[in-house]
């Protein structure tokens, strides 16, 4: 006679997680933006994506958001010394990234942040229950924008992905982009003399555009003069949550040019 099969158990919500989300499934959405960037060691990937994996997994043990952002410090470690050089500690080697200018210094406070959590938990001055889940996604979200940042300063990774999948994966970005919200406190503010909402708008004017048809002269011209803003104001925007937010952006209309580029002669 044969065994009845094994009922397959839900995630159970962990109760000090409650009002993040409704179900896991809602999890998938707040680690979306967490791209993998492409062209990394199979080291920092797989460091990259379990630590997106445990934030996920926080919806029913909370402590996994804290743990996390630790295990992403691994890929940062890691991809900081080969591309520095130098064998330091992560304080350093994230000071010394800053001055060399290969991440802003509010990208780098951020990072620090981080290193400072997981000092904490290995002196016993900090539990693994320090975090909640959206703050531990802010700061993962800071080390998979500084990844990116020190394997492809002058490529986004996600426009180096998509640029020869053409509309469906511009659609794919677009949409990942629209489920991040606009920077708190940034509404107003000029950064280099761009507003920056009005630079998202049009920005976003341009994809949609694209996306239904197909920029025409003057829409080619006005998104390549976005690009050029963005490449101006994202070094310079000194928060972290913002300085990725303009950095997807900055992705995503790459992409939508990408069509447009004029051929080399």
């Amino acid at each position: 006679m044969n065994a009845l099969p094994t009922p397959r158990l839900l995630p159970v919500q962990d109760p000090r997680s409650r009002g993040l989300v409704l179900d896991h499934a809602d999890m998938d959405d707040l680690v979306a933006e967490l791209v993998l960037p492409c062209g990394t060691s199979m080291y920092v990937m797989s460091a990259l994506e379990t630590s997106r994996e445990l934030v996920r997994h926080s919806f029913h043990r909370y402590e996994f958001a804290t743990v996390a952002v630790t295990h992403a410090l691994f890929a940062l470690e890691h991809v900081l010394a080969e591309r520095l050089g130098v064998e330091e500690p992560l304080r350093v080697l994230i000071a010394r990234a800053a001055d060399a200018g290969l991440v802003t210094a509010g990208l780098a406070a951020e990072l620090d942040r981080s290193r400072l959590l997981r000092d904490g938990l290995a002196q016993g001055v900090a539990s693994s229950a320090a975090l909640p889940p959206l703050r531990a996604v802010a700061l993962v979200r800071a080390v998979f924008e500084a990844v990116s940042l020190l394997l492809h300063p002058a490529c986004p990774p996600e426009a180096a992905e998509a640029a020869e999948g053409g509309a469906a994966d511009l659609t794919r970005l677009w949409e990942e982009h629209l489920r991040a919200p606009f920077p708190d406190g940034f509404r107003g503010v000029d950064v280099d003399g761009v507003d920056l909402v009005l630079l998202d708008a049009d920005v976003a004017g341009l994809v949609q555009s694209e996306l239904s048809g197909g920029l025409d002269d003057e829409g080619i011209a006005v998104l390549w003069r976005c690009i050029a803003a963005l490449d101006r104001i994202v070094p310079l925007v000194n928060e972290a949550y913002c300085a990725s937010y303009f950095a997807r952006l900055r992705a995503v209309a790459r992409v939508a040019a990408a069509p447009h580029t004029p051929a080399a002669t």
